[in-house]
């Protein structure tokens, strides 16, 4: 599982042109699941959303994670985070979870988050074509990778 985290004063996603889903201060989650993933993979990367200290303390140092601020998580589905171009110049996603597979994975993982934690959890619509929006606090950009783990501790 794939989470590119992004910090933001702000965020919104639009479908059609209607918002769907917006939030102040927080984090824009672009979540991408891959074809092997499991519920491991989605309870670490949860915990890592959650914990992450990329916001700044009192003293300007990222010390604070999301839940210490009080903020905000969009989550968007991208499976494009799972494209390879190992094969030429046009992306291949044969690694990402296929559509009704991923769209059942995904819904477990979000109502999952939500019962984790009490931030606002705000959402775009999975398969949808999605024009998101965001002012990028920092810049302030975190992969995630849960084939990748480093720290099994968080």
């Amino acid at each position: 599982m794939r989470a590119l985290l992004q910090r933001v004063s702000s965020a919104q996603v639009s479908v059609d042109g209607q918002v769907v889903g917006a939030i102040g201060r927080g984090l824009l989650v672009l979540l991408g699941i891959h074809k092997t993933d499991t519920e491991a993979d989605g309870d670490w990367i949860a915990r890592k959303i959650l914990a992450i200290r990329i916001f700044e303390d009192d003293a300007g140092k990222m010390n604070r994670s999301v839940q210490d601020i009080g903020g905000a998580l969009l989550v968007v589905s991208q499976f494009t985070l799972y494209g390879s171009l190992l094969k030429g110049t046009r992306p291949g996603f044969s690694d990402a979870m296929p559509g009704e597979q991923a769209r059942a994975f995904y819904a477990a993982w979000v109502a999952k988050l939500r019962q984790s934690c009490t931030l606002e959890i705000k959402e775009g619509i999975f398969a949808a074509k999605m024009a998101v929006q965001l002012v990028n606090d920092g810049p302030v950009t975190i992969m995630l990778d849960s084939r990748r783990r480093e720290d099994e501790r968080a």
